[in-house]
């Protein structure tokens, strides 16, 4: 009775299995049991079947990297991050590879986690974006982790000096010069600048082009990045008579335009506000928000091209590429009254 059970669970397996990737049982079986006369392209279109279906590779297959490949992101509240997990994954798929999107969780799953199942899972690389590297206090032993294996990563955007992998960056100090720029050709003379955590080094970037630019320290305040955080940070700027502010990303910009307007100021006629991103419905907002656009269509297929490289033992230097952004002019600016 328990060879029979077996038996189907096997029969159901080569279905399941067959159907995915759309040979027959018998190719499936010949992979299976390590025969020839199978393509290396089905050979490897079985084996991520596997993987995706959460079927164990036969023994004698475990070392062979899946064509699996993670995509570890912070979080998808932010719209900018389910944008760039959409590039990375269309890319990724022309080149016959599988993303496995990874979200930490508050209190939950963390970075370091994902990193130890997805080298379980024997993924053939990892594309981090806003990730703890970008986080100068944070721990980064599983990245080192990673180097130890062998396993092709690349970072987008700013990290921190001492991990050596290849990186895809939006131009941080081209954001917030373009942003500086724009609020003084209006007229604006008291700019502030609400950015991420201390530590955090795309915000770090911005304040170092925003102070060498003049910008006063005095009006710069540091925050999380959440609505919530826009909007207690601008209250406190607002109060110090800004009348241009000039955010790290979409969603503190929104929370700016909340408070200036809980503060009895209106936006843009006393508030001039500039986001970064231009994440979904940017354009929709009220007023529709002037931010800085990130490069993520030519990021995204970029950070695939170096990923693929390295999976295919190809020498990519671990420079960092820098994309430069864009200022999208909406209604959330205007010349100073």
């Amino acid at each position: 009775m328990r060879r029979r059970s077996y038996s189907l669970r096997m029969t159901r397996r080569l279905a399941e299995v067959a159907k995915k990737v759309g040979v027959s049982e018998a190719t499936v079986s010949r992979v299976l049991n390590g025969k020839p006369g199978v393509s290396e392209a089905t050979r490897e279109a079985v084996l991520t079947a596997l993987d995706v279906l959460g079927y164990e590779r036969p023994t004698q297959l475990r070392g062979d990297r899946a064509r699996l490949v993670g995509l570890v992101l912070p979080e998808l509240q932010n719209p900018i991050f389910p944008a760039f997990a959409e590039v990375v994954g269309g890319a990724l798929a022309q080149q016959g590879f599988t993303s496995v999107l990874c979200t930490r969780t508050a209190g939950g799953v963390s970075e370091a986690d994902y990193v130890d199942l997805l080298l379980q899972q024997q993924v053939s690389g990892v594309v981090f974006a806003g990730g703890l590297y970008a986080q100068a206090d944070a721990s980064h032993e599983h990245y080192a982790l990673i180097t130890e294996r062998r396993l092709p990563a690349v970072l987008v955007n700013a990290a921190v000096e001492h991990l050596d992998f290849p990186q895809v960056s939006s131009d941080d100090v081209v954001a917030a010069e373009m942003a500086l720029g724009h609020l003084r050709a209006l007229g604006h003379e008291r700019v502030g600048m609400v950015l991420g955590p201390r530590d955090h080094m795309p915000s770090r970037r911005k304040l170092a082009a925003f102070l060498a630019k003049g910008g006063d320290p005095e009006l710069v305040e540091h925050t999380m990045f959440s609505l919530e955080g826009g909007h207690a940070a601008a209250a406190r700027l607002v109060g110090r008579g800004v009348t241009g502010v000039i955010c790290a990303s979409d969603l503190l910009a929104l929370g700016v335009v909340r408070a200036a307007r809980r503060a009895g100021r209106s936006v843009p006629g006393d508030v001039s506000v500039i986001g970064y991103d231009d994440s979904a419905l940017m354009n929709c907002v009220d007023p529709p928000l002037t931010t800085v656009r990130q490069p993520i269509d030519a990021m995204g297929r970029a950070a695939v091209e170096l990923l693929v490289a390295l999976i295919d033992k190809a020498e990519v230097a671990s420079d960092e590429l820098l994309f430069e952004p864009e200022l999208v002019v909406r209604a959330s600016t205007a010349r100073i009254a």
